[in-house]
């Protein structure tokens, strides 16, 4: 059954050739673990995909829970934990994995950095891993404050008053960032959600997708 339906789909679109280009692309020795163990330094970048896609799963369980005013964002939060079957551990999945995707992302960087390959003809390919981190900072940030409890409450403030410290643009940006610039309230929480649920997961998107298309053009760089 599954075979016909593929053939039918094959027929009009040919998709066999684009799975084949993917499946069938072949690894450099030099990133295959199983030929030499420092290549698994190459995993790095994997790992940092595998861990986002897990944030992106994650976060779209939790957005069909959380409500995003001050009114009721922190008890969303609770009811998910309490009430939600397996909500707890979603959340923790998320919660904890913020923190490893930055991390992932940094041993990313610093093995690049390390190893060359940012240079010539990847310096494209770096500037993208760049806004990347930066995409996953905002991620970061944006989505501390969301659980509205005391912590994200004064972290957040912290963090608006550091943006407010860039030359030229700090004052807009806060205000950008806040909402309303004189206190963290319902504007800021929604502005947060805003940013860290659409503006900032269709940033990312996008910067994958760069990153991918660059990586398959110039392929994976070699060892030092």
């Amino acid at each position: 059954m599954l075979q016909k339906i593929y053939d039918w789909i094959d027929d009009r679109i040919d998709v066999t050739p684009i799975w084949r280009d993917i499946a069938d692309h072949e690894v450099p020795e030099h990133v295959n673990p199983a030929h030499h163990f420092s290549a698994f330094v190459y995993c790095f970048g994997g790992l940092t995909f595998f861990v986002v896609v897990i944030q992106i799963l994650s976060g779209m369980f939790l957005t069909m829970y959380y409500v995003p005013d001050i009114e009721n964002a922190w008890k969303s939060v609770y009811y998910l934990q309490t009430e939600v079957a397996h909500g707890q551990i979603v959340r923790g999945m998320h919660h904890w994995g913020a923190s490893v995707v930055i991390v992932m992302l940094l041993l990313h960087t610093l093995r690049v950095f390390f190893q060359g390959a940012y240079k010539k003809p990847r310096e494209l390919n770096w500037m993208v891993g760049v806004l990347l981190f930066f995409v996953m900072l905002g991620l970061g940030f944006t989505g501390y404050l969301l659980p509205w409890d005391n912590k994200a409450y004064f972290a957040t403030q912290v963090g608006l008053e550091i943006a407010e410290q860039v030359p030229f643009i700090g004052t807009q940006l806060k205000t950008l960032l806040a909402g309303d610039p004189s206190i963290v309230g319902a504007q800021t929480l929604t502005r947060f959600f805003a940013i860290h649920v659409f503006f900032l997961p269709a940033a990312l998107f996008g910067l994958l997708a760069a990153h991918f298309i660059l990586i398959r053009r110039q392929g994976i760089s070699g060892p030092l």
